[in-house]
């Protein structure tokens, strides 16, 4: 059984404008972040704990509300979607278009395998064939399919928890492609994995780039340098560095100060000279 080639979003992008995001105590976490991510780029957030990397994509996602600024999401069939000022259905309605990759894959252990992969349609699905009928056999198809564009089709009637990290985050992508987003969105998806996992879900993940915007969090450098095509650092929740991914190294002592040479120790050779 051949994997399908993913459809095209050569006109999906996500814009950020003004973003800002400040505590009832006055504390600024945001200021002003300002991006857009296009089709055909691999954009990777950089920054020092704190700097605000996972709360932008939170507040993308609209898990966590913008104080002010514009998130714009134009989806594949041209539709736009503002994020920021969205709530119920219609933030619903939005998520569908995006594929989320967490930190910690977000799966659910008692199921097999391609059930967590199906459950990327879920949001399509009306609720009552949801509860009353589950998923349809082509469906299961589609599933399977997206489990062998992450080389872990054999695992499909596994029970997901007694999997390992790497296997569960290649799950975790194989549902998110399953969902057929306009937009990735990766959240540290590689920060607890060793390194020919973390290779793995790399090398994953880029071919995402080639027609779809996907932007991500990411705390190695060096793997930023390897596989992205675009980076942007934020240091005390302001916008710092926004160009090549081989980030100079000045730059990257004056966003991370002493954590620095603390992710040089951590940094993935293997991941990085094997590619």
């Amino acid at each position: 059984m051949n994997a399908p080639a993913l459809a095209s979003a050569a006109d999906s992008r996500l814009e950020i404008e003004g973003l800002a995001k400040v505590l009832p105590d006055g504390t600024r976490l945001l200021e002003d972040v300002g991006f857009t991510v296009r089709a055909g780029e691999f954009v990777a957030l950089l920054g020092a704990s704190g700097a605000g990397k996972s709360l932008t994509l939170r507040c993308v996602l609209g898990l966590t509300r913008a104080s002010a600024g514009r998130v714009s999401f134009v989806d594949g069939s041209g539709v736009r979607h503002e994020l920021a000022g969205l709530e119920g259905a219609a933030l619903r309605r939005a998520r569908r278009r995006m594929g989320v990759i967490f930190q910690g894959a977000n799966l659910v252990p008692r199921l097999r395998v391609i059930e967590n992969v199906m459950i990327g349609r879920l949001g399509t699905m009306h609720p009552v064939r949801a509860w009353l009928y589950g998923f349809r056999d082509d469906e299961a198809r589609a599933a399977l399919l997206a489990l062998e564009r992450t080389n872990v089709a054999h695992l499909a009637h596994r029970v997901t928890g007694s999997l390992s990290g790497g296997e569960l985050q290649r799950v975790a992508i194989a549902r998110a492609i399953h969902q057929e987003p306009d937009l990735f969105l990766a959240d540290e998806p590689i920060s607890s994995l060793d390194p020919g996992n973390a290779r793995a879900v790399m090398e994953l993940l880029r071919p995402l780039a080639h027609r779809y915007p996907v932007l991500g969090v990411f705390h190695q450098p060096e793997v930023v340098a390897r596989y992205c095509t675009r980076c942007i650092a934020l240091k005390d929740g302001r916008v710092y560095y926004d160009g090549a991914p081989d980030v100079p190294r000045r730059v990257l002592r004056e966003i991370y100060g002493e954590e620095l040479e603390a992710l040089a120790e951590d940094a993935l050779p293997e991941a990085l000279d094997t590619v």
